[in-house]
């Protein structure tokens, strides 16, 4: 469950955090969108893996957390496109060292 459904239920700042971004998808997802806006078919290529159904939930969570923008555009066909709020932008300033971690990591295999 979100930080949205769970106000005043964590034990720390750690827990909160992993509340939103917990799971195997949700930071991939961030990284994917930190570039710029993506439609829901550009999505799921660049997050190789992950199923629809899997990445609809995860995209309605992240946007319950105010972590990312849901935009329906009222065209023929009509499409939507998905974006970082400023909550998810700073979201994932905060990830940027655990990535250069993880990269350091990856060159010392």
């Amino acid at each position: 469950m979100g930080l949205a459904r769970r106000p005043g239920a964590h034990v720390c700042g750690i827990d909160a955090a992993m509340d939103v971004i917990g799971g195997k998808w949700k930071v991939l997802i961030l990284w994917a969108l930190d570039a710029q806006p993506c439609r829901f078919g550009e999505l799921r290529r660049m997050v190789p893996g992950v199923t629809e159904k899997v990445l609809a939930a995860q995209l309605r969570e992240l946007e319950g957390d105010g972590i990312v923008h849901r935009e329906v555009f009222d065209e023929v066909p009509p499409h939507v496109e998905y974006s970082l709020t400023p909550l998810g932008t700073s979201l994932n300033t905060a990830l940027a060292p655990l990535g250069a971690w993880g990269r350091a990591l990856m060159g010392a295999e």
